[in-house]
């Protein structure tokens, strides 16, 4: 299974990401080895994820996300049930 999934970081920012291991990526963000955004901003909390069967359909998903703005993103974590 391959998730696009969206945190909250510590300074209240949101980063949308992919991964095929959603509780091993939670877990890289937070010790430091995740993603160079999230490294000065951890430790993040999960909010929104989705599944997906492909990589290619995790990736399209997070690239549609990372382009709604910032008020789009919290509507969509608002209508999501909770992780």
């Amino acid at each position: 299974m391959n998730y696009t999934y969206i945190v909250k970081c510590r300074d209240g920012s949101l980063y949308t990401g992919w991964t095929n291991n959603l509780e091993k990526r939670i877990h890289d963000h937070n010790s430091g080895s995740g993603a160079k955004y999230t490294k000065s901003r951890a430790p993040v909390e999960l909010l929104y994820y989705e599944g997906f069967r492909t990589k290619s359909e995790a990736m399209r998903r997070e690239y549609e996300i990372k382009h709604l703005s910032s008020k789009e993103k919290w509507n969509l974590i608002s209508k999501a049930d909770k992780p």
